[in-house]
């Protein structure tokens, strides 16, 4: 099995962040409700770009952000696995594609 993360839900959020999103949030939520999860994921990436300057249109690195953490973000973490950062080229890749649907949406 490996290491056994503590995350689950919609957004696999760790406890601690999810602890600071409903603190930020000034209410409880659930990792199991959809809408708390897309809420959550929400408010990590615009404290991505607050705190390491990663647009919010930047699929790849905050991705990685996302996964690695802030800190692991920063402390390049993720340098040393070639999977993640394929993973994340996927996401890039997955995001650019919704954008191009997008565009054609009146």
């Amino acid at each position: 099995w490996g290491r056994v993360s503590p995350s689950y839900g919609y957004a696999q959020a760790q406890p601690p962040a999810w602890k600071d999103f409903e603190r930020a949030m000034g209410r409880s939520g659930s990792r199991d409700n959809y809408a708390d999860a897309i809420m959550f994921i929400g408010w990590y990436t615009a404290g991505t770009q607050r705190q390491l300057g990663i647009s919010k249109w930047d699929a790849y690195n905050q991705y990685l952000a996302y996964h690695e953490g802030r800190g692991g973000f920063a402390r390049n973490t993720y340098r040393g696995k070639p999977w993640l950062m394929q993973v994340a080229r996927k996401v890039q890749q997955q995001s650019q594609t919704y954008g191009a649907q997008l565009a054609q949406c009146r």
